[in-house]
């Protein structure tokens, strides 16, 4: 059969990104108590394409994937980006994977405990001159506003906040659990799956003890990252939903050592 993506372009235009996304497939991550947790990725893959070649041959992408369906974590990505250069006869390709993880988290005062939510990335880009590998999470925390309670007789709002950490690390990575800790000791109160009564009032006092902005909270993590002599590269985003503001605030850093 004639394989049409391989006929020849004339028009002159190389492609930086073309492949496949939204794709669903379930996978294995690392997990700090369970050895590995089974959830679902979505994932985006993508390889350069010359400017003599049609186009790209898609079902090579699922190919690749499905023959890596094991354990997929930041040592393993490497090897899955790079079987996917080969296979496609590409200079560069970049796989990103974004899924669920959960951590169990025990309520501050009755130690309640159930499941938190956040939203993790793998990320990583392999070339003849580069092998980059970049992994995240997105973390809902509380913040108080420093401003509300300097000028408010009593009370002060508070908001839920998302902390989405993006890094580089050197090997063996940073646990992703880590990068959580980071996140949720940096904000006014992390936010927990069961508050009875008592862990409700710990912690509406704990965050009222704890005002931040969402500049103190960027402020907070990149401290701590730089701190940490496993980690090359960050960039932080702090988004707040500003329950009395019809906007959203935000704050970002991007660093990298020296």
């Amino acid at each position: 059969m004639q394989d049409t993506q391989s006929l020849p372009d004339d028009r002159g235009v190389a492609i930086d990104q073309v492949g496949i996304c939204d794709l669903a497939y379930p996978v294995r991550v690392p997990h700090p108590t369970m050895g590995t947790s089974a959830t679902v990725g979505r994932f985006t893959m993508s390889v350069d394409l010359p400017a003599s070649q049609k186009g790209t041959h898609l079902s090579r992408f699922v190919e690749v994937l499905h023959e890596h369906e094991s354990e997929l974590s930041v040592a393993s990505l490497p090897a899955l980006v790079e079987h996917l250069r080969r296979r496609l006869h590409a200079r560069t390709a970049r796989v990103e994977v974004r899924f669920d993880y959960f951590l169990e988290r025990a309520a501050p005062v009755t130690g309640k405990k159930g499941l938190m939510h956040y939203e993790c990335t793998f990320a990583g880009e392999v070339s003849d001159a580069t092998r980059e590998i970049r992994f995240g999470v997105k973390v809902p925390v509380t913040t108080l506003c420093p401003c509300s309670k300097a000028i408010s007789d009593y009370g002060a709002h508070n908001q839920r906040s998302y902390v989405t950490l993006l890094v580089r690390t050197t090997d063996p990575p940073v646990p992703l659990e880590r990068l959580v800790d980071v996140v949720e000791s940096s904000a006014s109160s992390p936010v927990y799956p069961v508050l009875k009564r008592p862990d409700e009032r710990h912690v509406t006092m704990h965050a009222y003890d704890n005002p931040a902005f969402a500049e103190d909270v960027v402020r907070n993590v990149a401290v701590k990252l730089r701190e940490d002599k496993r980690i090359g590269w960050f960039r932080v985003h702090v988004e707040n939903i500003e329950s009395i503001h019809n906007h959203n605030a935000f704050s970002t850093i991007e660093w990298k050592r020296g």
